[in-house]
């Protein structure tokens, strides 16, 4: 692995980082406060290009690649998790139809997704499923040329602002089937939205699938396929978990620096107590070994492997390690950490998220030892 970013990587990162610092930094601690979805930064993520950096040109992608991808999630994260989070579930959707779909699909969905004209989100979990697919209960039944789908799906993010939805349901014979649902559709009706403690303004929302018909041609891979299409495509929602982890670790990092700097103690900065530069040495050196493997499990994505095992280790190693560097962070701020008019509580309370969504850390410790052994 060559360690050193080539220029369009370089230009990438750079012009992301300026985007969130204008765009994104500014509207965080109000996304975060209010709850409310930004629909406007996610347009202006689609129009910039980002939704299509790993993907083909005939779709109307980049070809920038996975490394790409996660230099400028990593940016925009470390302005604001949600939207970034925004640019990352929509990447999920994207990845399964590019694995998964057929031409028509990939031409109908794809390219209006990569080109940023429509948003994409994931529907899987379910009130008693958490991460087991043999408990979905949301049930797809053969009707004429397509099939009728019922049932509930839970915390689903994007809800208010998706077009397109990646809806996995139970078969009428074994396995589960996926399908591309447009959410106009009648009876893709997004209800309750789920008030969770970070990540606010993501619009994570309970879906009903009142009837819902949906036509054949909308099946995504084969009849039964549906748990080896979510394995696939939730690959990539882990990457972006582990990009959003490191992205967190540092702002908390580089917040912690410019306080200690500026408050007092004992008659000189908080920067020169040791107690206080032990805490920052580690949480930088934790921040790298996340971001390195983060970094890695981009960079085998790129070669055209499988990352199923290097995306969970990196997810579990972040989403850990973005947790610890956020506490490490606030007891650097002290009370004033606490406090809601300081950024630093928000990325706490974001910094947990990560070992919660898109597979709970207990989950990725399975998929990696199943790996090991």
């Amino acid at each position: 692995m060559d360690f050193n970013l080539n220029e369009q990587e370089k230009m990438l990162q750079r012009m992301a980082g300026e985007f969130a610092i204008k765009l994104v930094e500014p509207r965080a601690a109000e996304i975060d406060s209010s709850g409310q979805f930004p629909f406007d930064l996610a347009k202006e993520i689609g129009e910039r290009g980002y939704q299509g950096l790993p993907y083909p040109a005939e779709y109307g992608g980049s070809e920038a690649g996975y490394t790409s991808y996660t230099l400028v999630l990593e940016q925009i994260c470390q302005a604001s998790m949600t939207v970034g989070a925004i640019m990352a579930i929509n990447t999920v959707p994207e990845e399964a139809i590019f694995r998964f779909g057929n031409e028509e699909q990939k031409k109908t969905f794809l390219a209006p997704l990569v080109q940023g004209e429509l948003l994409g989100s994931i529907a899987f979990t379910e009130a008693e499923t958490g991460s087991d697919p043999e408990a979905i209960a949301t049930i797809a039944r053969k009707s004429g040329d397509g099939y009728v789908i019922s049932g509930q799906k839970h915390f689903v993010a994007l809800a208010p602002a998706a077009d397109l939805a990646l809806v996995f349901t139970r078969r009428e014979g074994k396995g589960l089937n996926a399908f591309i649902i447009d959410t106009s559709s009648s009876g893709y009706n997004v209800r309750e939205p789920c008030e969770t403690m970070g990540l606010r303004g993501l619009g994570t929302s309970v879906v009903y699938l009142d009837d819902l018909y949906v036509p054949q041609q909308n099946l995504l891979g084969e009849e039964g396929q549906g748990f080896g299409i979510l394995l696939e495509a939730i690959t990539l929602g882990r990457l972006g978990v582990a990009v959003e982890g490191v992205a967190v670790a540092q702002a908390a990092l580089e917040l912690s620096i410019d306080y200690a700097k500026q408050r007092k103690a004992l008659g000189k900065p908080l920067a020169r107590l040791p107690t206080i530069q032990w805490h920052l040495a580690e949480m930088a050196s934790r921040i790298e070994a996340g971001r390195w493997l983060t970094y890695r499990a981009a960079f085998l994505r790129d070669q055209g492997l499988d990352i199923k095992y290097e995306s969970s280790v990196a997810k579990l190693f972040a989403s850990q390690m973005t947790v610890e560097v956020t506490r490490m962070a606030m007891q650097v701020h002290g009370s004033y950490g606490t406090m809601k008019t300081m950024p630093i509580e928000r990325l706490y309370r974001d910094a947990k998220m990560t070992e919660i969504y898109v597979g709970i850390s207990e989950m990725q410790r399975n998929i990696i030892a199943n790996y090991l052994i």
